[in-house]
């Protein structure tokens, strides 16, 4: 008989009335800087979508390929590449001037427009009676980064297609840091290809991402740069009130953390060289902060008594009046 994979397992728990109601199950791992696992739950092997939580493996063509030096980014543009924002105005207007610089326009964009999640973006377009656009989609910097690896390649205005050069170049970039040969690929919401993987090689190439230097070869320069960027520029890779800007401001910026969707998470620990992914398997949110805070507090590179911890991670539950109803805490052998 086939051996039996690994279940997901508990991570993060929610007690109402000194009840549990629900639990967050999922896969997460640890890795060092050779890739091996130093701590794992759930099932390594299991194989994910990493989604927008693989941004910086994404930008690794536009940094390696000379692209981002020949069009002069800026590490704030270079964290926008790693983005997935609130559509909120520092956001747009960065994205348009980003085009702006290589000529083009928001019609070159491929991510398509989404209302922003940004408020007070939401609500100027509501008053002016105007449609999002396509810098509002929350991936727009990431589609900059690639129009611009695009001009760079001088490859046709269908950036997004799975064998397109952009996106040759992306498969290969993950292939090469995951240490694995990618089995498949899904549309993403942005409608880039998304190469699936398993949480081991996820976290193998975040652990490759904190080992880099900055001072070896290009993809060492290339991992090195964009670990900083995101670390010194959290509000450009989520926004106000996002678990990724409040948890790399709340380790004032020692560590890089990206989300995804469908609950996956990963943080890139340079000061221990060490790199973590993790998914939920019920898809939600809540799981996947709160799970993310708890193994950062693992590592020793997160205060579990800041603000932005507390928030994810034995999260007192209000209801609209303000009463207690409840907590979110981890599981009890987790992490």
């Amino acid at each position: 008989m086939p051996a039996t994979r690994p279940l997901p397992a508990p991570m993060i728990e929610l007690w109402r009335g000194g009840m549990l109601e629900s639990t967050h199950l999922g896969h997460a791992v640890i890795c060092d800087a050779s890739g091996d696992i130093v701590e794992s739950w759930g099932d390594p092997a299991a194989v994910i979508f990493p989604r927008s939580s693989c941004k910086m493996i994404q930008a690794l063509p536009l940094l390696e390929s000379g692209a981002a030096d020949a069009h002069g980014l800026t590490d704030r543009q270079v964290a926008l590449a790693c983005a997935s924002h609130q559509g909120a105005a520092i956001h747009t207007e960065a994205v348009t001037r980003w085009l702006s610089d290589l000529g083009l326009s928001d019609d070159d964009l491929r991510c398509g427009a989404h209302e922003p999640y940004d408020t007070a973006e939401r609500n100027r377009l509501i008053k002016a009676d105007a449609k999002p656009c396509q810098c509002h989609n929350n991936c727009s910097g990431k589609h900059a980064g690639f129009l611009t690896l695009n001009r760079h390649l001088k490859g046709d205005a269908e950036y997004v297609a799975v064998d397109h050069p952009v996106q040759r170049a992306a498969k290969q970039a993950h292939e090469e840091v995951t240490g694995e040969s990618s089995p498949g690929y899904g549309i993403d919401g942005c409608s880039a290809p998304n190469f699936a993987t398993s949480v081991h090689g996820l976290a193998r190439a975040m652990a490759r991402f904190a080992a880099a230097t900055g001072t070896g070869d290009a993809r060492d320069r290339a991992m090195h740069r964009l670990t900083r960027a995101m670390g010194q520029h959290p509000e450009m890779v989520a926004g106000e009130g996002r678990a990724c800007t409040e948890l790399m401001r709340a380790m004032d910026g020692r560590v890089a953390i990206k989300t995804g969707a469908e609950a996956v998470f990963i943080a890139i620990v340079p000061e221990r060289k060490m790199g973590i992914a993790l998914k939920i398997t019920d898809g939600g949110t809540r799981g996947a902060e709160g799970a993310i805070a708890a193994l950062l507090v693992k590592l020793g590179v997160l205060d579990p008594a800041h603000p932005a911890a507390l928030k994810r991670l034995d999260a007192v539950q209000k209801n609209w009046r303000g009463m207690e109803t409840g907590i979110i805490r981890r599981a009890p052998a987790f992490p």
